[in-house]
């Protein structure tokens, strides 16, 4: 009886050591297994979404429409500060291209998105008062709406953004213009992107032997076309080579949609209905690994070129790449200038030093563009002597968004008919 008890229990014990060695054996495979297919999810995962948003507007500048002073730029800089430390935006940089002040984000909130775009209106909107306060010329200038609605677009503002995944090593090239408009931006973009003179890498580079395909907007019936390159050059260059009507506003690689470029495309005068300054566009350009390397995305501003705007928005004039320390405009408001930013971005931001501070690199304070500097001056006073004479003036269509009409309202009277 006492045997039988014994081993009833000792049954019982081994019974419940076995079921419990069992529950641990399977708990441990249970657990293998998941953190095999947490591995594999990461392994899968789809890459993070990153973001860079540039933003400008023209909100007062110091003596005339030549510069953005220090308490507009410190503006900003507090209000971008504050919204990295809140974690709305991961990274930034806050510069200025002439009279514009110039909001650099990169953030994983997507394109068009309302808290970025909100952050940039009301940063816009204090540095106004500001610029009110000191009665600094031209005060909220490209503030076209009171009541922000969700975007910038449509309100005055600039806007440039492109959404991407990350690549390995992601370098990116931040053009700013000033006293120019959007179409500004098609010559370089032709150049980078189809012009094997210019790009090699069209040649060379297997990455981009498909090509890549150019988005033309037309600004003044809000229609777009996606045109290939090399096989519908023509074409494109039949809408581009009038850069007032149509505009480069993204460049994708054509053999996986890759994007390249984005332009801002912002015509003050189309909103407003009238001449209230110019459009000031800036751009975004992805460079390297299957893409125009740095350089080549340079090159085109080796030599000057004729843009739209310089004085009154209302002549051609040579575009002059520049430093951030030569980026105002003075001679006849110009001439017309362009800025341009170097970086990377890495995990989600703008790569740093170790102080946590953006590495930019200010890529036209070199002396490998002293030549187009040299240039654009030389042709803007060649234009000068022309006085209001076309070519120096733009074409009468185009006048027609500047304060030319108002001119001619007082003629009208006095004009008779002709005999014939």
């Amino acid at each position: 009886m006492n045997i039988t008890l014994k081993n009833g229990i000792y049954g019982k014990a081994n019974t419940k050591a076995h079921l419990f060695e069992k529950v641990r054996k399977s708990f441990k495979i249970l657990l293998e297994k998941l953190h095999q297919i947490l591995r594999f999810r990461r392994l899968c995962k789809m890459p993070e979404k990153t973001t860079v948003s540039v933003i400008k507007c023209d909100v007062g500048s110091l003596a005339g429409h030549h510069t953005v002073p220090k308490p507009l730029l410190d503006i900003g800089e507090k209000s971008l500060k504050k919204a990295q430390k809140s974690g709305l935006i991961n990274s930034h940089y806050v510069f200025h291209a002439g009279d514009d002040l110039e909001l650099l984000m990169v953030h994983e909130k997507g394109e068009n998105n309302p808290e970025i775009h909100k952050l940039a209106w009301d940063t816009f909107l204090e540095a106004t008062e500001k610029a009110k306060s000191l009665k600094l010329y031209g005060a909220g200038q490209d503030i076209l709406r009171t009541a922000f609605s969700g975007n910038v677009r449509g309100m005055g503002p600039g806007v440039a953004e492109m959404e991407i995944e990350e690549r390995g090593s992601d370098p990116f090239v931040v053009f700013a213009a000033d006293k120019t408009e959007p179409g500004a931006f098609n010559y370089p973009m032709f150049k980078i992107f189809a012009d094997p003179s210019n790009t090699a890498g069209l040649v060379i580079d297997p990455g981009m032997a498909g090509g890549f395909k150019f988005e033309v907007l037309d600004v003044m019936e809000n229609k777009k076309v996606v045109l290939k390159c090399p096989e519908e050059m023509y074409d494109l260059i039949a809408l581009i080579g009038t850069p007032g009507r149509y505009v480069v506003s993204h460049v994708w690689r054509a053999r996986d949609d890759l994007i390249c470029a984005a332009t801002s495309t912002t015509k003050l005068s189309l909103i407003a209905g009238k001449y209230v300054g110019k459009d000031d566009p800036v751009s975004i350009v992805r460079a390297q690994y299957g893409l125009p390397a740095l350089g080549e995305i340079l090159v085109p501003f080796m030599h000057t070129y004729f843009v739209e705007g310089w004085m009154r928005g209302s002549h051609w004039g040579p575009l002059m790449p520049v430093g951030l320390k030569d980026s105002k405009c003075t001679a006849f408001d110009g001439p017309p200038r362009i800025v341009a930013l170097g970086f990377q971005v890495s995990h989600g931001k703008i790569a740093s030093d170790d102080s946590g501070d953006p590495l930019i690199s200010d890529l036209f304070d070199d002396p490998a563009f002293d030549l187009a500097r040299r240039e654009a001056v030389e042709y803007a006073v060649a234009l000068r002597r022309m006085g209001e004479f076309e070519p120096a003036r733009l074409s009468a269509e185009i006048m027609e968004y500047t304060t030319l009409p108002k001119v001619l309202e007082k003629l009208k009277d006095k004009f008779v008919k002709a005999e014939s």
